[in-house]
């Protein structure tokens, strides 16, 4: 009489170092979109404080559109590397300046979407406080960043994007 375990078949080392790397998501996650998402809600969390921290410091010496432009390039660089590593997976250092260029390219629109509001809310409000300011481009910006997270993984990152 054969055993339980002999009539099951045995992985041979062979069979175990050929086996797939890939991960199996379950439910939204196997979608590489949903992962996607959540990494650069990650990465736009921190790029937003520290947008935000920069633009409350610069914003004592010079003007609320200037202010806003600095930080938003400077944070800018920051994000599309980060958002290249961590959200879209990408490692190698190919096409790395270009991507950042793009990078730049794309925060020409956040300046003008996050631009506007503070050129708006001065217009409504001349007197307003750099906290209403902070509030203004924060709200703003969540426009500004559904536009971007569209171009990173449609444009930009498109080579990346289903993983």
């Amino acid at each position: 009489m054969e055993s339980p375990a002999a009539s099951q078949p045995r992985l041979t080392q062979q069979a175990i170092r050929h086996a797939p790397a890939t991960r199996h998501y379950r439910g939204v996650f196997k979608f590489p979109v949903v992962r996607q998402l959540i990494r650069f809600t990650g990465v736009g969390v921190l790029c937003t404080a520290s947008s935000l921290a920069l633009y409350a410091l610069l914003r004592q010496w010079i003007d609320p559109q200037l202010a806003n432009a600095a930080a938003l390039i400077v944070t800018s660089l920051m994000n599309t590397a980060l958002n290249r590593r961590l959200t879209f997976k990408i490692t190698s250092n190919r096409q790395r300046a270009q991507d950042h260029l793009k990078g730049l390219m794309v925060i020409v629109i956040a300046i003008v979407i996050t631009g506007s509001s503070l050129g708006i809310l001065h217009w409504v409000n001349p007197a307003a406080t750099v906290a209403a300011e902070l509030w203004a481009t924060t709200l703003s910006g969540s426009v500004a960043t559904a536009v971007r997270f569209t171009l990173l993984r449609h444009w930009i990152f498109r080579r990346a994007r289903h993983i």
